[in-house]
């Protein structure tokens, strides 16, 4: 039904005045009617319409004549260079005088303008002018030369022109030469010419038709808008429009059938009323019931509320056929929920602060960024459907990421996701995904800014890059999304989403500032993270830079070592195995009081001190007591130095095993003592002397020598592996007793049972284990005799040694081995007392000893051109690979090892 209102009788001209108009004819009215600008604007369409086709029929015929000159000119080309004995014309003496007949004949056959052969250098053996023959060709000969033919256009003032050129090739594909032929292309014909004059009369039959249609359309739309023009008409629309639109409450006219005739914009709104509502049945249009009813008009309403989606509207109604008029009625809607609405708006506002109250306490609880990443997540569901959380993958290293640039897609790894339903409807967790530069998340990677989209439906790229991954987040209703990047300090990290999906309403500006609250809170908490990540990391690399890279070679035992860092924070915990004279092998483990990177610097520190005192060959409780000297010193010279951490309650086992005798020298400074797991699978834990931790109080260490059969293991470990949030010292130890009570268990297996067995899930503590499997020396790798306080012993010394050096097949160590003896016996004949005992060890390294009852030690000295002594050590130390002094209790050892061959130098 027509908008416009019906014209009354008075508002028609009356007879007379159109029978005056009749008279005085305005031949110009017509065209400025409606109607007649109708017919003008139609005619005009179709000629256009008709001229674009003439215009891309004249292309398409110079297309169409390029491409034949193409293949004509290619076709003529490729005959002649593949035609028979061509290839021995150009290697004879004389081409130009058998190619230019030919040639010629070919071109006036061929019907192009010009056959050119020409050498592989591109120099004309023929050509239509003869004053060309001789010169080089123009064109592009590069890719015939490699025998590939190519064709080109060349524009001339005598028109386009086109040329081929083909390689040609002799029998073993070599190009020997090259064949040009060309034409002009206003020299071929073209098809397209011939329908011409049939597409033009089409067009002329057409443009008549379309004429014809539109004087007939143009006479009805004259009829209907009873012969106004547009300036009437559009000021009677705007009149019409304006009183209808520009008023705050709705209007909706319902006809005497129940349908609506009419619904301006207010009232559209406030009914949720599609755009084609006219004509619709009031009870199609799914309003509710009560307001339905009213709309029916069988009765008048004044100010009557009546709820509707959400608002309170205000209704008044009146029927408009009381007075004569037409059948049906009219309805005034307002809306009158204003305060309602505000006093919503002020409890999404308290919401929100709660919400924010909620994330300052909840996000931040641990320095883990995963764990902070996933609270995130998990606060945000109070406003949105599904979060995601993506991070570059240096944040979880603790590095700082690469920025982006406009224009990229980065990749990111889902780090977080809290979602609605069971199945995550976007890409997994812990999945490194590509973000297209068209997403979302990439712009908001890319720029910094945060990104509102309130329909993925009319933009699916912001989705995923992955179709299947799309689809899947459509089906699960997902609609709108937020995504704001997570930057702190400067440091652009990643990319946090908001969605909402199913019925939710979609995200707004306001859920955008609320995102960006929480995602600054967020990032700061995420840095944080990041940054202890990075100072762990350090802690970590330099612990494991100062711990043993790996175990060095020796016989005595077979050890196996294990350490697991605490993920809170690195402390000092070490470990060292460390290779003695004499087929001895010497344990250290420690553990430094606190964390961090002063910690792991105190553990270097005293663990270089332990390999340095244990050169000095020291029995363990000595050692201990250097040590302990050692770290008070350093507290004392770090005491004036404000909150410096102390060395002070650093604990320390150190033991040395003799492969020779099967024994273990043992001593501890506040350190757990070691398990000492027997062949038979039996357990215990020594009753050692436990000294106080190193720099305390000065008490001197005990050491205590155990026995330890061929086989057993010694299991050392640090604090760490003893604690336990709900279990006491006791029970872990006995839960690592039954662990150890398994006889011919490798140490290897051992390593790991232990940790299977007593590592926490919370660790909160370094843990080092090392196991050593003892191996004993047989006897007879060990020979030893007592010598006579007599300088005519040295000789039978010798003797007896070089007996066993044969019997061992060491034949190439007689003459170093004949003379470091000598040097060593008679200085303990000459310069100590008895007994003097000589022994010789075949391990690793060929170790020869001397003991003695004297206490003091022969040092090392550069004798002067005129002394008659004093080089006899100097001669030792050259020729053997290491000498020292060991005190005994009975007095000193003085032992030199050398090299056995077959076996690496140091090993």
């Amino acid at each position: 039904m027509s908008r416009f209102p019906r014209r009354s009788r008075r508002d028609l001209p009356d007879p007379g005045s159109r029978r005056a108009a009749k008279r005085r004819p305005d031949p110009m009215a017509w065209l400025r009617s409606v109607a007649g600008q109708m017919f003008v604007l139609q005619f005009l369409i179709a000629l256009l319409l008709v001229a674009v086709v003439a215009t891309t029929l004249l292309f398409k015929e110079r297309a169409d004549k390029i491409e034949a000159a193409r293949e004509h000119s290619l076709a003529a080309a490729e005959a002649f260079a593949h035609g028979p004995g061509l290839v021995d014309t150009l290697r004879g003496s004389d081409p130009t005088a058998v190619l230019q007949p030919l040639t010629e004949a070919v071109r006036a056959q061929a019907a192009v303008d010009f056959v050119t052969v020409m050498d592989r250098d591109g120099i004309r053996y023929t050509s239509p002018k003869t004053d060309l023959i001789g010169k080089k060709f123009h064109g592009d000969i590069g890719p015939p030369q490699n025998g590939r033919a190519i064709t080109e256009v060349d524009t001339s003032p005598f028109g386009d022109e086109v040329q081929a050129i083909v390689p040609v090739t002799d029998a073993g594909g070599t190009v020997v030469g090259m064949v040009a032929s060309g034409v002009t292309v206003r020299h071929v014909s073209s098809a397209v010419l011939q329908d011409v004059p049939i597409m033009l009369g089409a067009g002329a039959v057409a443009l008549g038709l379309s004429t014809a249609g539109t004087a007939w359309v143009s006479r009805r739309l004259r009829r209907q808008t009873h012969g106004l023009g547009p300036a009437e008409m559009t000021r009677m629309y705007e009149h019409h429009d304006a009183v209808l639109h520009s008023v705050r409450e709705g209007v909706i006219i319902v006809d005497g059938d129940g349908r609506v005739l009419m619904a301006n914009d207010e009232a559209r709104r406030l009914l949720d009323l599609p755009r084609t509502v006219e004509g619709l049945p009031v009870g199609g249009l799914g309003l509710p019931p009560r307001l339905a009813d009213l709309l029916r008009f069988r009765r008048a309403t004044s100010d009557e509320v009546v709820p509707v989606g959400g608002r309170q509207l205000v209704v008044n109604s009146r029927r408009t056929d009381r007075a004569g008029g037409p059948p049906g009625g009219v309805a005034t809607l307002r809306d009158s929920t204003e305060l309602h609405l505000l006093s919503e708006k002020v409890e999404l506002g308290r919401q929100r602060l709660r919400l924010l109250y909620e994330a300052s306490t909840g996000i931040g609880t641990t320095l883990d960024v995963r764990r902070t990443a996933q609270e995130l997540a998990d606060v945000a569901r109070r406003f949105a459907d599904c979060v995601t959380v993506d991070l570059a993958e240096p944040v979880l290293s603790g590095e700082e990421p690469q920025p982006g640039g406009e224009g990229e897609a980065p990749e990111l790894l889902r780090v977080a996701a809290s979602c609605q339903e069971d199945g995550r409807p976007l890409d997994r967790v812990d999945e490194l995904h590509a973000c297209p530069a068209t997403t979302p998340t990439a712009e908001s990677f890319a720029t910094g800014r945060s990104v509102l989209v309130k329909d993925v439906r009319t933009s699916p790229h912001a989705l995923s890059s992955d179709e299947s991954v799309t689809r899947r987040a459509l089906g699960h209703g997902l609609h709108s999304v937020i995504t704001v990047p997570l930057s702190a300090r400067g440091v652009l990290m990643g990319v946090a989403a908001f969605w909402r999906t199913g019925d939710s309403a979609p995200l707004d500006e306001d859920d955008l500032s609320l995102a960006e609250e929480l995602s600054a809170r967020a990032a700061v908490c995420i840095d944080n993270a990041r940054r202890f990540t990075r100072e762990h990391a350090m802690a970590v690399a330099l612990q494991r830079s100062l711990l043993p890279r790996g175990l060095p070679d020796q016989r005595a035992l077979e050890v196996a070592h294990r350490y697991l860092p605490a993920p809170g924070g690195v402390s000092g915990d070490w470990f060292d195995v460390i290779p003695l004279p004499g087929a001895r092998v010497a344990l250290v483990v420690g553990d430094v009081v606190g964390h961090g990177l002063h910690a792991a610097a105190t553990m270097g520190r005293l663990r270089t001190a332990v390999q340095n005192f244990a050169t000095l060959d020291l029995p363990p409780d000595e050692l201990l007591g250097h040590l302990d000297e050692l770290a008070a010193r350093i507290d004392q010279e770090t005491a004036a130095a404000d909150r410096q951490p102390k060395v002070a309650g650093a604990t320390c086992l150190y033991a040395v095993y003799d492969s020779t005798t099967g024994t273990c020298a043992v001593a501890t400074a506040g350190h757990p003592a070691p398990a000492l797991v027997l062949p038979d699978g039996t357990t215990d834990f020594p009753g050692l002397t436990t000294g106080p931790p190193l720099g305390v109080d000065g008490i001197p260490f005990e050491a205590a020598e155990l026995s330890v059969p061929e086989g057993s293991s010694l299991v050392l470990f640090t604090d760490g592996l003893l604690r336990h949030p709900a279990h006491d010292v006791d029970a872990r130890l006995a839960l690592l007793h039954t662990t150890l009570a398994r006889p011919g268990r490798a140490p290897e297996d051992t390593c790991t049972a232990v940790l299977d067995a007593l590592v926490p899930d919370r660790q909160d503590d370094d843990i080092a284990l090392l196991v050593a499997r003892t191996r004993t020396l047989p006897a007879d790798r060990i020979a030893q005799w007592e010598v006579p306080p007599d300088l005519a012993a040295v000789a039978d010394s010798r003797n007896r040694a070089l007996r066993k050096l044969r019997e061992w097949s060491l034949d190439e160590l007689e003459f170093t081995t004949e003379l470091v003896l000598s040097e060593l016996v008679t200085n303990a004949i000459r310069y100590a007392s008895a007994p003097i005992l000589v022994r010789l060890i075949h391990g690793n390294r060929l170790t020869c000893e001397v003991h003695d009852a004297s206490s003091t030690s022969p040092h090392l000295r550069y004798a002067a051109m005129e002394d008659e002594g004093g080089r006899g050590l100097f001669l030792v130390a050259q020729l053997t690979a290491h000498w020292g002094t060991r005190y005994t209790p009975t007095g000193k050892i003085i032992w030199a090892e050398q090299e056995v061959p077959g076996n690496p130098a140091g090993s």
